[in-house]
């Protein structure tokens, strides 16, 4: 039987946007939660409102580019309570930047938070859900992560990877009882274009016009939540702009002709 437990969900990326909106959500259910992101101050915030709402919530501050310290990151999050039902890898920074344009150091910066972090974190909890009898690994990828998208090279390229890891994984532990959630958001207005880094390693700084159209964070997070409670092996989150997944899968042709005419932001 697939393991069903959620009573202590681990969220990286949680002090904003998705994140803090699905740990709400959370919760609002009496789910025991960690939250980590880079700002203490945010992060301190959202644990007020998740401790308000009824539920045991601890916070682990820490920046994801930090790869030399994931061991003890790991081992303090699974020490807060004992174990972990579910790991949801919310965590990511954009780009806004044309390749060739782009400094190397974006692209290992992208690579090392929206990817690395979460093959790290994984590869030790892994052992540790199997010997608990299961557990579940959340991931918010993108429908960038289906198909390229002007300005975001290195973005997309982690958000396809993220795709190949999680599909082996699930492959490989499924009959231990290892779930992968996949989270494909097309718009949601949170402040990822804000924070985006542009070719030069600068923050953009800017809410493009695209994310400001987007669905809120809020309602994203209660279709999320439901498909991580639900094991649901691949969520789609967004609007109209979601066909492209479709278009990409039936009309390839199509997708990679409509794709060169994105005017991106």
């Amino acid at each position: 039987m697939p393991h069903t437990g959620h009573k202590i969900v681990w969220i990286t990326g949680a002090s904003s946007g998705i994140g803090e909106a699905c740990a709400y959500e959370f919760a609002k259910q009496k789910t025991n939660l960690i939250l980590t992101a880079t700002r203490e101050t945010a992060l301190r915030q959202v644990q007020k409102k998740c401790t308000e709402y009824g539920a045991k919530c601890e916070i682990l501050p820490f920046d994801l580019s930090d790869l030399s310290n994931m061991d003890d990151l790991t081992e303090k999050a699974y020490s807060f309570f004992g174990k972990i039902d579910v790991m949801f890898h919310n965590a990511g920074i954009s780009q806004r930047g044309k390749t060739a344009d782009t400094v190397f150091e974006v692209d290992r910066k992208i690579m090392d938070i929206n990817y690395f972090s979460a093959v790290k974190i994984t590869k030790l909890l892994l052992p540790k859900m199997i010997a608990a009898g299961g557990g579940t690994i959340a991931v918010t990828t993108s429908i960038t992560g289906k198909f390229g998208f002007p300005l975001r090279s290195a973005y997309s390229a982690a958000k396809f990877a993220l795709y190949g890891f999680c599909e082996t994984v699930q492959a490989e532990y499924y009959d231990e009882n290892i779930r992968i959630v996949m989270i494909c958001p097309g718009r949601v207005k949170t402040n990822i274009s804000y924070n985006a880094l542009e070719a030069d390693a600068t923050r953009h700084s800017q809410m493009d016009d695209g994310q400001a159209g987007g669905i809120s964070a809020e309602k994203a997070a209660r279709k999320i939540v439901k498909a991580i409670r639900d094991q649901k092996p691949e969520v789609l989150v967004g609007g109209k702009e979601l066909l492209m997944v479709y278009i990409k899968r039936f009309f390839p042709g199509l997708a990679r002709k409509m794709v060169r005419k994105i005017k991106a932001n």
